[in-house]
């Protein structure tokens, strides 16, 4: 019996660079349809060309049949209709690959990645079992290494960009995967700033503001923008650029404690005044707060902090975790474990917080960019914040 998982994007290790793509080519709304190859120039292929549940996922010489004709679309990969599927929607390392009913489970979602071809619900890639191209070998997950036996060429000859090769001509969804998330602006009616739907985002003609959300044309990576005046939120005095996740049918995401819950990004900061957050897991559902369970702060300093809600009703516990100069690259992993834990990781550091069981009524979910926390009547003075890997995964 196949366990659902949450959908979610796929995630890598906090240290490496991600660039992230729709798995359909250059069109985000595209299917597309062709053989993918791998090791040794061999085929990802059904096994006895065998529709039913279960049917291995192997290497085979390339031959053309339907059996090697792969539909990838959006974040799922299809033959004969059904979906490649990890076993049992395992996360553990050696879970093999199959062919399943389309249920829409974070074992059926996959996400291009640095050549690699990512698992939602484990975070693992793609892999030939023992580095083998021998016709037959099994198909299954591992953690990505990057190594050529976890390497891809999607149809239409799309390969992932590589380590570190971000895009710096496409708007920011060409070079992430903002299928889930929704992006809002420092701009708009006061107490009504302007969102941009994912729908929007995606790809790389996606959307793009030159003022506070856009690619850096010198290094690619997704820049952030966020003024000491501008339009917020009714409940903020402090404008933002800022990612809201949102579940892939476009949904609001309003996830549960119970369960893990991750978050990771490589980023740097060139320019704060005061103080930014760069990280947040906000309260969804369940109540009337409007609060965060937690908040990521970065200063001029180089000083990062988390910030710890003690309760739905206020009140915020700064914990120093780490120091990185202004401008140098860091990274972060955010996670959730077993439902009253927060791990988080910077820069290979974790350090863990219990969370108050008051907290466990409510519906989560992340964010990420520039909210600047310090206003004025400056448009010059604030903060930008430049990505080069953002993911998230739930299971």
């Amino acid at each position: 019996m196949k366990r659902p998982t949450l959908a979610g994007a796929a995630l890598l290790a906090a240290t490496t660079a991600v660039v992230a793509v729709t798995l359909g080519g250059t069109d985000a709304n595209a299917a597309t349809a062709g053989p993918i190859t791998g090791l040794g120039g061999k085929c990802v292929d059904v096994a006895a060309a065998s529709s039913a549940n279960g049917t291995a996922v192997q290497l085979y010489d390339c031959n053309g049949t339907a059996a090697q004709t792969w539909t990838v679309d959006g974040t799922t990969v299809k033959a004969f209709g059904k979906c490649l599927d990890v076993t049992a929607a395992s996360t553990t390392n050696g879970a093999l690959a199959q062919l399943y009913d389309c249920n829409g489970t974070g074992a059926q979602q996959w996400t291009a990645s640095n050549g690699a071809l990512i698992n939602t619900g484990s975070g693992k890639c793609l892999d030939a079992t023992g580095q083998s191209s021998a016709n037959g070998t099994r198909l299954q997950i591992w953690t990505c290494t990057g190594a050529a036996n976890q390497t891809w060429t999607l149809p239409g000859g799309t390969v992932p960009p590589p380590p570190g090769g971000l895009n710096p001509a496409v708007a920011p969804g060409g070079n992430f995967d903002l299928s889930i998330w929704q992006l809002q602006l420092p701009v708009g009616s006061p107490g009504a700033p302007t969102t941009i739907p994912s729908s929007q985002l995606r790809g790389p003609n996606g959307y793009t503001n030159p003022a506070y959300f856009f690619t850096d044309k010198n290094d690619g990576s997704m820049t952030f923008w966020a003024p000491e005046k501008g339009v917020t939120t009714p409940n903020s005095n402090y404008a933002r650029s800022e990612l809201r996740e949102m579940n892939a049918s476009g949904t609001a995401a309003d996830w549960r404690l119970a369960g893990s819950h991750r978050m990771s990004a490589t980023l740097r900061i060139p320019n704060v005044t005061k103080n930014v957050c760069v990280g947040q897991i906000h309260l969804g559902t369940g109540g009337p707060s409007t609060k965060p369970l937690l908040e990521l702060y970065y200063r001029p300093n180089g000083d990062i902090y988390l910030g710890t809600e003690n309760s739905p009703d206020g009140g915020q516990t700064l914990h120093l975790v780490g120091n990185v100069p202004l401008g140098v690259k860091w990274s972060y992993v955010i996670a959730i474990s077993g439902g009253n834990r927060i791990n988080l990781t910077v820069n290979g550091s974790t350090t863990s917080y219990a969370i108050p069981s008051s907290f466990n009524q409510y519906g989560m979910y992340f964010k990420a960019g520039s909210y600047n926390q310090s206003s004025s009547d400056s448009t010059t003075n604030g903060a930008k914040v430049k990505f080069y890997a953002l993911t998230v995964s739930h299971a």
